[in-house]
C-alpha cells in the first residue's frame, strides 16, 4: 500500500470518529452546564453512607425491589416456556449422543439425560415423548436440569396408589426369584409378589414365571416404607368364584365328579373340582390300609370323586375315591367260616393285637391273647411284625358288621389239655423267670404253661423282701408242683421244696435258754437283727441289747446270745445278750439267798438249846 493511500485512510477514519464523537461532546458540555447552573448543596457524610447504593457499586446496576420481583414473576407465570422445579411435564427427544439425550420442554433452554435412565428402553429414538422432571430451572452455569429417572419413580407411584384405589389390572414384569415369592416391575417400582399370591394351586416351580409379563392386582401400599404387594392370584380367584357359585350350586350327595389332585398331605387329599376344593380322607381313599395318600394317588392326577358330605354353606366338602368300587366285603369267599384256616399279612400292630389282612380291603384281629396260649399277656410285638405272612384260625365272623376275629394259638395242642399228667402236684420241674410282682415270680414251664411262686415259698431262711432280690428274670429255677387249678389254668409253685426244710434242725439246735454265738447285721429302735451260725437269722428285742456294764450292743459286734423263743411254723427265733448276765445275777442271789437261810437256822437251833438247859438248871435247884 502507498503512503499517499495510507494518509488517506486515515484522513477518512478521523473524520468518521469526529463525527461519532461530536453529538457526545455536545451532551457533556449541557450536563456540565446544568451541574454548573444547579444550586449547590452541601452533602454530609453520614447521610451520603446511608443512602450510598452498595449493589449497585459492585454490581454495577441497580437493585430491584423484592415485591416488584414477585409481582414479575406472577406476571410470568402460565408464559410459555417457563417451568417450575419439582414439576413432571413431557419432553421431546430432539437430539442423542453416545450417552447422552437431549430433551427439549419447551423452555428457554434443553435439558441433558443421561442414557443409564433409558436402560429400560433401548430403542429411545428422536422424537420420542418422554416424561421428565425439572430438578433445577438453572444451575451454576445456566443450564436446565432434567431426570426421567425421578420422573418415573413419581408418575409410577401415582398410578400404583390410583390402581390400588379403583382395583384396576396392571402388567408387571417378573424380575427375580426371592425369599418366599417373586420381585416384579410395575412401572418401575419394585413389587412383591408372595408365593402364595402366585396361584391358586400350590406352585412347586417358582423359575417357571422368572422374566415374563403377567397380569397383577396391586392388594397393599406401605407409604412409609414404600413397599407394594401384588397378587395374580386375586384375578384367578375372581373368575373361579362365579364357577365355584355354579358349581357349588348344583352339588347333591352321591354325585360323582372329575376333579385334580390340587395338594397331597399326611392325612388326605385336596382335589379341585374346577373352582372348588374337596377333601378325600386317607381312610376313604382305599378300602385297604394304607400309611400315606401318595401310595394311592400323585399330584396333579385327573380322577372322579364321589361327594359324601357337606356342610350347610357347602365350603367343606368331603369326597370319597374308594366308594365308587365295590367293598372287599361283597366279595369275600362265602366258603369261609368259623374254624377254617386262613392265611394273611400283618399290616397294623397295636399293643392289644394285629390285624391281618386276608384279602384285598379284608381285614380280621388277632388279640394278643390268642397268640399264645400262656396267660401271661405280653405285647403283640412279641410275636408278629408289619409285614409277616401268618396263618390264622377264623374265630368270629359278622359278614354284616363286617368283623373278623383270628387266632394263632388254636393251631396248636392245648398244654393244658394233659396238664395233670404232665406236672402232678409234687413234682419237680425247671423252669425259666419270666416276670415278677411284690407277691411273687412267675414261672415259665413250657409255652403256655406259667405258674406263681409266692415270695414265701421261695426261701425257708432268708427274709426276702422283693423277689428281684433273689432271681432275675430270664433265670433258671427249680420248683415244686404245690397246687393246681386246670379249670382255672393256675399253677401254685414253690422253690423252697425242693430242698429240705432246715427248720427241723433247728429247732433242736435252738432250743430255748441254748447259748450261741451271732454277729449283729443290723439295728433299728426296736432291736438287733442277729447272724447266727449257718445264716439263720435271729431278732434281738431292744430290751435284751443291753450290755453287763450297762452299754448298748452296737451293729457289727460278735457275742454270745440266749434263745429265748423259737418257732418253726413262722421260723423265727428270738433271742437275749442281757438274759446271759441276768440269770448268772439270779443264780448268785439264790445261792446267798440259802445260805443265808441256813445261817438263820443255825442261829435259833443254837439259842434254843441253851434256853433249854437253862431251865433244866433252874428247876433242879
Amino acid at each position: 500500500m502507498s503512503e499517499e493511500t495510507k494518509k488517506t485512510e486515515e484522513q477518512v477514519e478521523a473524520t468518521e470518529v469526529q463525527k461519532t464523537e461530536a453529538p457526545a461532546t455536545e451532551e457533556v458540555k449541557k450536563e456540565v452546564e446544568e451541574v454548573a447552573e444547579a444550586p449547590k448543596t452541601e452533602v454530609k457524610p453520614e447521610e451520603f453512607l446511608e443512602n450510598f447504593d452498595w449493589h449497585k457499586y459492585e454490581e454495577g446496576i441497580e437493585a430491584v425491589d423484592e415485591e416488584n420481583l414477585k409481582a414479575f414473576e406472577a406476571a410470568l407465570e402460565g408464559t410459555l416456556g417457563l417451568v417450575n422445579e419439582r414439576e413432571v411435564i413431557d419432553g421431546t427427544v430432539v437430539r442423542k449422543t453416545e450417552r447422552e439425550a437431549i430433551i427439549d420442554i419447551n423452555s428457554k433452554s434443553e435439558g441433558v439425560i443421561s442414557l443409564n435412565e433409558f436402560r429400560y428402553n433401548p430403542n429411545l429414538a428422536v422424537g420420542d415423548i418422554v416424561e421428565v422432571l425439572v430438578d433445577k430451572r438453572e444451575d451454576s452455569t445456566g443450564q436446565l436440569v432434567l431426570s426421567h429417572k425421578k420422573a418415573r419413580v413419581i408418575k409410577a407411584w401415582d398410578r400404583v396408589n390410583n390402581a390400588h384405589e379403583t382395583g384396576e389390572v396392571v402388567n408387571g414384569f417378573v424380575k427375580c426369584r426371592t425369599r418366599g415369592g417373586m420381585i416384579v416391575d410395575v412401572f418401575g417400582i419394585e413389587a412383591f409378589l408372595p408365593g402364595s399370591q402366585i396361584d391358586v394351586k400350590p406352585i412347586r416351580d417358582y423359575d417357571q414365571y422368572v422374566e415374563k409379563t403377567m397380569e397383577f392386582k396391586v392388594v397393599k401400599i406401605n407409604q412409609e416404607f414404600k413397599n407394594v404387594v401384588v397378587s395374580h392370584k386375586a384375578l384367578i380367584e375372581a373368575d373361579i368364584e362365579i364357577q365355584k357359585k355354579e358349581i357349588i350350586g348344583k352339588l347333591e350327595k352321591g354325585q360323582v365328579l372329575e376333579g385334580v389332585v390340587k395338594n397331597i398331605t399326611s392325612y388326605g387329599v385336596f382335589v379341585d373340582l374346577g373352582g372348588v376344593d374337596g377333601l378325600v380322607h386317607i381312610t376313604d381313599l382305599s378300602w385297604s390300609r394304607i400309611n400315606h395318600p401318595s401310595e394311592v394317588v400323585e399330584l396333579d392326577q385327573t380322577l372322579n370323586v364321589v361327594i359324601l358330605d357337606f356342610d350347610d354353606e357347602k365350603t367343606r366338602i368331603q369326597l370319597g375315591l374308594k366308594q365308587l368300587n365295590a367293598h372287599p366285603w361283597e366279595a369275600l369267599d362265602d366258603t369261609i367260616k368259623v374254624g377254617d384256616t386262613v392265611k394273611g399279612k400283618v399290616v397294623v400292630i397295636a399293643d392289644y393285637g394285629a390285624f391281618i389282612e386276608v384279602a384285598q380291603g379284608v381285614e380280621g384281629l388277632i388279640h394278643v391273647s390268642e397268640m399264645s396260649w400262656s396267660t401271661h399277656l405280653r405285647s403283640a410285638q412279641d410275636f408278629v411284625k408289619v409285614g409277616d405272612e401268618v396263618e390264622a384260625q377264623v374265630l368270629t365272623l359278622d359278614r354284616e358288621e363286617r368283623k373278623m376275629s383270628l387266632g394263632i394259638k388254636q393251631l396248636h395242642p392245648d398244654p393244658w389239655a394233659n396238664i395233670a399228667e404232665k406236672y402232678p402236684v409234687g413234682s419237680t420241674h425247671t423252669g425259666t423267670v419270666r416276670n415278677y410282682t411284690n407277691f411273687g415270680v412267675f414261672v415259665e414251664l413250657e409255652e403256655g404253661i406259667d405258674g406263681l411262686v409266692y415270695i414265701s415259698d421261695l426261701s425257708w431262711t432268708k427274709k426276702i423282701k422283693h423277689p428281684s432280690d433273689f432271681v432275675a428274670v430270664g433265670d433258671k429255677l427249680e420248683v415244686q408242683v404245690l397246687e393246681l387249678d386246670v379249670e382255672g389254668r393256675k399253677l401254685n409253685l414253690g422253690h423252697k421244696h425242693t430242698t429240705e426244710n432246715p427248720w427241723d434242725k433247728h429247732e433242736e439246735k435252738y432250743a430255748i435258754n441254748s447259748l450261741h454265738e451271732g454277729t449283729v447285721k443290723d439295728k433299728s429302735d426296736k432291736g438287733l437283727v442277729v447272724t447266727l451260725e449257718e445264716g439263720v437269722e435271729a431278732f434281738v428285742p431292744s430290751r435284751f441289747t443291753t450290755k453287763e456294764d450297762g452299754s448298748k450292743i452296737e451293729k457289727g459286734e460278735t457275742l454270745q446270745f440266749k434263745v429265748i423263743e423259737f418257732n418253726k411254723e413262722f421260723r423265727r427265733i428270738v433271742a437275749s445278750h442281757t438274759s446271759i448276765f441276768k440269770a448268772q445275777e439270779e443264780k448268785n442271789i439264790r445261792t446267798a439267798q440259802k445260805k443265808a437261810d441256813s445261817a438263820e437256822k443255825t442261829t435259833l437251833g443254837d439259842l434254843g438249846g441253851d434256853l433249854a438247859a437253862l431251865k433244866k438248871k433252874m428247876e433242879g435247884k
